[in-house]
């Protein structure tokens, strides 16, 4: 296991790092991480980018894609498999067809998810988007090989390609997102709790379909979490209530694979100004786990995954520290006046003597233990215990001197 954890540790990279270093594909880098591809590259043991500097860039932003297409496009460029450029020239056959990120999404149809990779005459290569062959089968290769950017085999290889990749079907725009009814997604699938609850606060309901369409993460505490929960819940103002729901929403879409590859804090919907609403993400492995400043919950399913909207099972409320703090780390209340009698009385001693008072038979001092005379007796007895033993040994001392004289 440790050997295990080796080297997966080693082949941890991290895509945007590598190429910060070259500025000439820092548009390319950008859109990654625009995209969200980036963390799911990461996550990966193996692959190969099909990297275009900034020049070539241009002519695809150009086209003004919808951010959907635009990932499509740049999921081509990210092969499912190790090509170096030695691996290049030493192609089977002179040709290669090659899966890619597109082709991993299910959404591409027929063979236009893959890239075909073609060792061509006087030391070239080549490559294309394929396409559903046409019927002269013929295939034009949209770009060429440039050079090897980065290569840590066989984790990661970065190279350069001349031209962008595309084809019709990754450049289509992507169907309009139906109107995601989140909370029936999460009554359906064991949320419902939570469901319920969340459609008795429209406002806060709106909060969430209004980012369903540009990007939205939930998190759904199970059924079993929000009804233990609900005792709690019904004591909050309802400001407290619609934030603590507004909490367990986040306004960007996190695929599984980006949750996994993530560390740190994360904003929500409830998020405003100072009132940070915050929470951090922990992964271990394939563990994702949400941590606030009172609870920590585990992701434990996923009821929907499809970009723009993700939707989770944790298996407990998200509670935010803005609202619960106070109330779970308060001090314990101060003992009742009655207990402290005793506490004072038995201590009376280190106090102060009371001043005189004509009315003695009322004072505390007329007690035995606290009255003077008490006091004398004590001392006078005391004295006599002293007396008594100086005799006893004095006449210990003379029966030892008799007996040694006899």
């Amino acid at each position: 296991m440790l050997l295990l954890l080796l080297a997966t540790t080693s082949n941890a990279h991290n895509i945007t790092k590598i190429l910060a270093k070259f500025p000439e594909y820092s548009t390319f880098n950008h859109y990654l991480t625009t995209t969200h591809l980036a963390p799911e590259i990461n996550t990966r043991q193996t692959i190969t980018v099909l990297a275009v500097d900034n020049a070539a860039m241009n002519s695809l932003i150009a086209k003004h894609l919808p951010i959907s297409s635009l990932k499509n496009v740049l999921s081509l460029h990210v092969l499912l498999d190790y090509f170096g450029a030695k691996k290049l020239h030493q192609i089977t056959d002179g040709t290669a067809l090659a899966a890619t990120m597109f082709q991993a999404t299910g959404s591409a149809p027929g063979t236009s998810g893959f890239v075909n990779i073609t060792d061509l005459k006087g030391g070239k290569v080549g490559f294309a988007a394929t396409k559903d062959a046409d019927d002269s089968g013929s295939l034009s290769l949209d770009a060429t090989f440039v050079k090897s950017v980065k290569e840590i085999p066989y984790n990661i290889s970065i190279i350069q390609i001349s031209h962008v990749l595309s084809n019709p079907d990754a450049m289509a725009p992507a169907p309009a997102p139906e109107a995601t009814n989140i909370t029936d997604i999460m009554s359906a699938h064991g949320c419902k709790a939570f469901a319920d609850t969340l459609k008795t606060f429209p406002d806060a309901l709106d909060v969430f379909t209004s980012n369903a369409e540009g990007g939205l993460t939930v998190f759904c505490p199970t059924d079993d979490a929000f009804k233990s929960f609900l005792p709690k819940f019904k004591n909050l103002t309802k400001e407290e209530k619609s934030s603590l729901l507004l909490f367990h929403g986040v306004p960007i879409y996190y695929s599984m694979a980006m949750l996994r590859s993530s560390n740190g804090m994360m904003n929500t919907l409830a998020t405003d100004g100072k009132k940070k609403f915050d929470f951090e993400v922990q992964n271990e492995g394939q563990s994702v786990t949400l941590k606030t400043k009172i609870v920590t919950a585990k992701v434990t399913g996923t009821l929907i995954d499809e970009e723009p909207v993700a939707i989770y099972t944790v298996d407990k409320v998200l509670k935010p520290k803005e609202i619960f703090k106070k109330a779970e780390i308060s001090p314990a209340p101060a003992p009742a006046p009655e207990a402290e009698a005793p506490q004072s009385s038995k201590h009376h001693h280190k106090s102060p003597p009371a001043p005189p008072s004509d009315d003695s038979a009322d004072s505390p001092a007329d007690s035995p233990a606290d009255s003077p005379e008490s006091d004398d007796t004590a001392d006078d007895s005391s004295e006599g215990g002293e007396r008594v033993k100086k005799g006893f040994w004095m006449i210990v001392v003379s029966v030892v001197m008799v007996s040694m004289l006899v």
